[in-house]
């Protein structure tokens, strides 16, 4: 019997993404959370073949929830999916441990390739993706944005959208100071030198709209 997660705090998307997973014959029971909490509390309940992963949760960025999944369930795999283009996450919730990115935009049969792929023991990506995993593999200069670390990245995303730095430490449970240690760090490695030209670089590379 195989049994699946699904994590998203909106109760259509559970919904729709549970309907679609029942048409699978095989597929005999879907759980669900709406948090990061309660997918690392279920997860640690029950052996699923697979869990999908939003990015953006309520209490957890969706990395982080990879993070300690893949450190309490290694063997189980899991398919992130959400809102933000491959380009965004892609690369980095795949080098986290991810078996596949899949975004919300994807047609259902898209999302039932990528869980039969995942089931079947490989990785999901697609053609884009792979063609960034290759560039990866042999070395290539990478942007500025994708040398920073998960958590830079994340505040890094967050300024670029205009946030401040208390909203970003309230959102991300930091405090101000240690917010613009990162930002101090973000702007280094970026060489960017103020939050304008970070949110120009966002921009132009597709990272925001």
């Amino acid at each position: 019997m195989i049994k699946i997660l699904i994590v998203d705090d909106h109760p259509i998307v559970q919904e729709g993404l549970r309907q679609i997973l029942m048409r699978m014959p095989d597929i005999k029971r879907v759980d669900s959370a709406s948090s990061g909490t309660e997918a690392i509390k279920k997860a640690k309940a029950e052996q699923y073949e697979v869990i999908v992963l939003d990015i953006s949760l309520p209490d957890m960025n969706g990395l982080d929830v990879l993070k300690v999944l893949k450190n309490e369930k290694p063997d189980t795999p899991i398919l992130m999916l959400s809102i933000y283009p491959e380009e965004i996450y892609g690369i980095r919730t795949l080098k986290a441990g991810a078996a596949g990115y899949i975004t919300k935009e994807s047609a259902p049969q898209e999302f039932i390739t990528a869980i039969r792929t995942i089931i079947a023991g490989r990785k999901y990506v697609s053609s884009s993706m792979g063609e960034r995993l290759v560039t990866e593999l042999k070395g290539i200069e990478r942007l500025p944005h994708e040398r920073l670390s998960d958590q830079e990245y994340k505040i890094f995303l967050l300024i670029a959208q205009g946030k401040m730095l208390k909203q970003i430490a309230d959102e991300l449970f930091l405090s101000v100071k240690t917010v613009s240690t990162y930002k101090s760090h973000i702007r280094k490695k970026m060489n960017l030198h103020s939050d304008s030209e970070i949110t120009y670089y966002a921009i132009k590379n597709g990272l925001i709209k």
